[in-house]
C-alpha cells in the first residue's frame, strides 16, 4: 500500500537494518536523513544528505548511488518508508535502526545547519 506520494507504508524491513554501532564511517556512505525540515534544522549527523521522506520520489536522483544508501529518521519508521520506495525504483538502502534517537544516544555528533552543536 503507497500514499498520495507513492511512498510504500511502514511496515517490517527484511534485512536491511543495520544497528548505529554497525554503522561505517560517513565518508564512506550516503546517509539520508529523510526526516522533515524543522526536524533537520534542530539537529543531524554531520554529512548526512537531507531529502524529506514527501520529497523523496522526486528528488531520489540527488543520491550518490556510488555508495551504500542508509536511511536515518526520527525512529526508524520514515526510514522503513523510504527504503521500501527506493526498492520500488532499483536503489538497495539500509535502515538505521533507531534513528537519530539512537544517533544521539550512542553520543554521536549532531548538528544543526550553521555547523553549531544540534539536538534530536
Amino acid at each position: 500500500m503507497t500514499d498520495a506520494h507513492g511512498i510504500p507504508a511502514a511496515g517490517p524491513v527484511h534485512d536491511g537494518l543495520i544497528g548505529i554501532d554497525a554503522l561505517p564511517a560517513i565518508e564512506g556512505i550516503t546517509l539520508l536523513d529523510v526526516r522533515e525540515p524543522d526536524e533537520w534544522d534542530l539537529g543531524h549527523a554531520p554529512g548526512a544528505v537531507h531529502i524529506p521522506l514527501i520529497e523523496l520520489p522526486a528528488r531520489f536522483g540527488e543520491l550518490d548511488l556510488d555508495s551504500e544508501v542508509y536511511v536515518i529518521c526520527r525512529g526508524g519508521g520514515r526510514s522503513e518508508s523510504a527504503v521500501r520506495y527506493l526498492e520500488t525504483v532499483g536503489v538497495e538502502a539500509v535502515v538505521v535502526d533507531g534513528g537519530m534517537i539512537a544517533w544521539a544516544a550512542a553520543a554521536k555528533p549532531v548538528v544543526r545547519p550553521d555547523g553549531g552543536p544540534g539536538a534530536v
